[in-house]
């Protein structure tokens, strides 16, 4: 169990977004949502607009990004989004995003997440999903770091939200091999890991820049149909099923699975408190390693919340974005 009293919200797990946000005034709120082209980004990125925040969606394919914009704007008539191009397997993109952003930032949302169906590597040889769910965030918030700073003296806090997975509770993060050099390739353990990966960058980010009024959380949005299902195997697929049945998760619609996300972004009880992991609308409570995930369909595994593991990430994945 955590060591500190779990953080409660008035939330659950059929809340929907705009729900969490009913009444909240995000009039002068400037939010970056990584992977808003499609499923939980445009859900994301739809309800902030609605409760009128300024929303830059970062997107791979600026063509659906900018259909994405219209409709939001279309429908909630808030201040349009803005669309940037930004791959984040792609180590040029990230810095030309970040070299173009000006003036501060209130909330980061890094929602995009790749599955891959078999072994497929960044020009520099890393995994891909490793590379792109993990890395490409890493760098994001770093290099947005300063202009979260702002946020926070501009705002009274600054927050990261990191989007994460149940599929965490597969693995915890090989240092000796992140990259599958050695050991066969199995894509979801290779997702598992940067799934782990999100949740330990949250809590050294929080470690880190709480000082400077920055905060990180993780997410789990809880199984809901989206196109990152989309490169799945049949063996993938068969053991989503199979999770399923066993109760291990039940579908939420996008619009529910984007309410934990919006939780972490604007609910007061995590205003100034980072390093956690929300399920549910709620702090999930840990659970031991050698947990089995048909007997804790919820909650989040001790390795993906270890300080000293997360430091040590930060630390890899400084030196290889440096290299």
């Amino acid at each position: 169990m955590a060591a500190h009293p779990l953080i409660s919200t008035p939330f659950t797990a059929s809340t929907t977004a705009e729900e969490v946000l009913r009444d909240v005034d995000l009039a002068g709120v400037r939010a970056i949502v990584t992977g808003a082209s499609s499923g939980l980004g445009v859900e994301t990125a739809r309800a902030l607009t609605a409760a009128g925040a300024e929303v830059t969606l970062a997107v791979r394919n600026t063509t659906a990004g900018a259909a994405v914009a219209e409709t939001i704007a279309r429908s909630t008539g808030g201040i349009p989004p803005r669309v940037v191009r930004l791959d984040l397997a792609d180590r040029s993109s990230v810095p030309r995003f970040v070299d173009a952003w000006r003036g501060p930032l209130h909330l980061l949302i890094n929602n995009a997440g790749l599955v891959t169906g078999g072994l497929e590597r960044t020009q520099e040889g890393w995994e891909l999903q490793f590379a792109t769910n993990h890395l490409g965030h890493f760098a994001l918030a770093a290099g947005l770091h300063d202009a979260l700073a702002l946020g926070a003296a501009d705002r009274d806090g600054a927050r990261i939200v990191s989007v994460s997975s149940t599929a965490h509770m597969r693995s915890g993060i090989d240092f000796d091999d992140l990259h599958f050099e050695r050991r066969d390739y199995d894509p979801q353990i290779a997702y598992a890991q940067s799934k782990t990966a999100n949740s330990l960058f949250a809590v050294e980010a929080t470690r880190r820049w709480a000082p400077d009024g920055i905060v990180a959380n993780t997410v789990n949005p809880g199984g809901v149909a989206t196109g990152l299902q989309r490169n799945f195997t049949p063996e993938q697929r068969e053991s989503l099923d199979a999770a399923e049945a066993a109760g291990v998760f039940t579908y939420k619609t996008v619009e529910q699975g984007a309410a934990t996300t919006v939780v972490a972004a604007v609910a007061p009880e995590f205003a100034h408190t980072g390093g956690h992991y929300l399920d549910d609308a709620q702090e999930a409570y840990t659970v031991p390693d050698d947990a089995d995930l048909a007997q804790h369909p919820h909650g989040v595994k001790q390795w993906a919340l270890d300080p000293a593991t997360a430091e040590r990430l930060w630390a890899v994945s400084t030196d290889l974005l440096r290299a």
